[in-house]
């Protein structure tokens, strides 16, 4: 699977605020640590992409032509929609599909395809991880949170999904003790997490934080 980098959209930072605006003095100190920082679910950081550089990979173009439309895509997604029309347990075209859909940005696709992978292989964490963060990306925090939650269970270490978890809880929900939590997981059972100081950073700008008020 592809690695993925993608930059958390503005709009999801308003989702964070209209929760809890006491905070926003300090996440906006937090801004450029978390910008951008969403991995997808394979087993190395989004930053080690198969590109070979640190710039996203939806970023990712053909002949030039930068991928950002349905239109753009269909001339490498034809060949796979022919191969799940052929056969649709084809687990493999289902899943490069949702990858494909991912990195151009087009998150509803990238969850119907993805859905259908989930479908044929429930237990496969990488694509689980991705899911949610397209669901995150299309604006559905909870959701986003369910689906990493899905893959905990199945993989209570993944760092990937422990990483995105803890941003998703302090932008998407305002839960900063939900994403130290996470983060500190992340660091407790992954000793050798490659982007591990990024991840430190992002937990002592948290941790200095104010409580959130009790409810």
């Amino acid at each position: 699977m592809a690695h993925r980098q993608p930059t958390i959209p503005q709009s999801n930072v308003g989702l964070w605020t209209s929760r809890e605006a006491y905070l926003l003095a300090a996440v906006c100190l937090m801004a450029g640590i978390l910008l951008g920082y969403l991995f997808g679910g394979s087993q190395q950081p989004a930053m080690l992409a198969t590109t070979g550089a640190p710039a996203p990979v939806s970023q990712a173009s053909a002949g030039g032509a930068t991928l950002h439309s349905a239109e753009a895509v269909q001339p490498m997604a034809a060949p796979l929609l022919a191969a799940v029309q052929a056969d649709p347990r084809n687990l493999d075209a289902w899943t490069r599909l949702g990858n494909l859909y991912y990195d151009a940005h087009l998150y509803p696709q990238a969850i119907e395809y993805y859905t259908k992978s989930l479908e044929l292989a429930p237990n496969d964490v990488n694509v689980r991880t991705d899911m949610g963060t397209a669901l995150w990306y299309s604006g559905f925090a909870d959701q986003a949170i369910a689906e990493y939650e899905k893959s905990l269970a199945l993989n209570p270490t993944h760092p990937q999904t422990l990483v995105n978890m803890g941003v998703v809880k302090m932008q998407g929900l305002g839960d900063v003790q939900g994403a130290i939590a996470a983060w500190e997981k992340l660091l407790a059972t992954n000793p050798g997490f490659p982007d591990r100081a990024r991840v430190q950073t992002m937990l002592a700008q948290a941790r200095q934080m104010p409580a959130a008020p009790s409810k």
